[in-house]
């Protein structure tokens, strides 16, 4: 089969789940003797623009003929059998979707967040989930600047999606939306989006148990572990605050725009080792000499790499009831889970586990067998071939 495979990358140095899953499926098509033609743009192309490029990019959200040029030019030329689209925000625009669409090529699209419910792919307003503008009145962004704190920013961004939705672009222009949970479909289904077009399909990493060995020297010898993203999304502040009142050891991992103010709370706490950004074989084994991993995000997940990561480690997690964990997380069997927002909660969680060592051990092989029951890459290439063939064939 020959695959049209589109992405809008993060920035370098801030690497995202949805540019993780990305690089691993085309990857795992390619391996099983497919051709996946990519066509990518990196946000770095913003930061590097001038004033003027800036203000082009910024409108080119809306549309972006360049964008949409070039992938009809690369169909024509290349004659794919499907396009599936990842991330098409900032930069590529939805006028690739249309582009893809008005090709007469089946249009896939893998829906990494809630950005059609929430133009800003969080649902978070403050440190608040907010699905407000599911209605389409995308305006209010402007009053809480939920765009990066700008109300121009805002603005502009409530224009673009105000216009596609009343073109009703997400509606019509794709056949396929590939959801990762439970609640990611009822979020869509609640603002008008077709059930039939929808199918759930999670995530996957290759099998990091083999081959992970344990190296902790210079880490406390019990510890528990937080890695992936310090931000607000990510629950780091609610961390923080938990944390002041446990003694328990915790090793951090990562980067992000709260890491400086993590690390300033960090060195006042003689229980906390921040690490910082740590290369990917050396964070997974830290997370395996680890007790269990704590994963406290106060957003919607998706299918959070980090915690089908953790599970193919044998990793029990405690994590907010919420999102993708409501149906990961088996309160109990592979892990804990705690109320969004309930500090002594999660800090209860973490002390039950952190006192019952066996709790660990038996939660973390049940986490095991999870990973390998759902987040193994043979399976989800099976899956993800099942839905360009069913796209390809109309149904």
């Amino acid at each position: 089969m020959k695959i049209f495979a589109i992405h809008n990358f993060h920035r370098t140095g801030r690497p995202s789940g949805d540019d993780q899953v990305f690089r691993a499926e085309t990857a795992l098509l390619e391996a099983h003797g497919n051709e996946v033609i990519r066509y990518t743009v990196c946000n770095d192309d913003f930061d590097n623009a001038g004033a003027f490029g800036k203000l082009r990019n910024a409108f080119g959200m809306l549309w972006s003929g360049k964008n949409y040029r070039a992938v009809k030019q690369l169909i024509r030329e290349k004659q794919p059998d499907v396009v599936h689209i990842h991330n098409f925000f900032p930069l590529l625009s939805p006028s690739v979707i249309y582009a893809a669409k008005r090709s007469g090529v089946p249009v896939v699209a893998t829906l990494h967040d809630t950005r059609f419910i929430c133009p800003c792919a969080t649902s978070i307003r403050g440190t608040k989930l907010c699905n407000l503008c599911g209605d389409g009145h995308y305006l209010r962004m402007c009053k809480y600047r939920c765009f990066k704190g700008s109300g121009f920013q805002s603005f502009i961004v409530a224009l673009v999606f105000k216009y596609h939705r009343i073109r009703k672009s997400f509606y019509r222009q794709i056949d396929r939306y590939i959801c990762l949970n439970d609640n990611q479909i009822k979020l869509l289904t609640d603002i008008g989006f077709d059930e039939k077009k929808i199918v759930k399909k999670y995530n996957f990493v290759k099998d990091t148990e083999e081959g992970t060995t344990v190296k902790t020297d210079t880490l406390p010898p019990r510890y528990a572990v937080y890695y992936g993203r310090i931000g607000e999304e990510k629950g780091i502040r609610f961390l923080m605050k938990a944390w002041n009142d446990l003694d328990v050891p915790l090793v951090v991992m990562g980067t992000g725009p709260l890491a400086d103010e993590f690390k300033r709370w960090a060195d006042t706490k003689d229980n906390v080792h921040f690490l910082g950004y740590t290369e990917h074989d050396k964070c997974l084994n830290i997370v395996k000499g680890a007790e269990f991993v704590v994963f406290p995000s106060v957003c919607y997940e998706g299918c959070s790499m980090v915690q089908i990561e953790a599970m193919s480690l044998g990793k029990a997690i405690v994590a907010t009831d919420l999102g993708f964990s409501q149906e990961s997380i088996k309160d109990g069997y592979n892990g804990m889970k705690f109320p969004l927002g309930d500090e002594k909660a999660f800090a209860d969680k973490v002390r039950e586990l952190w006192d019952a060592p066996e709790k660990c051990v038996s939660m973390g092989s049940n986490a095991r067998e999870e990973y390998r029951q759902k987040y193994m890459s043979e399976d989800n290439y099976k899956q993800l071939m099942s839905v360009y063939v069913t796209v390809m064939s109309g149904v």
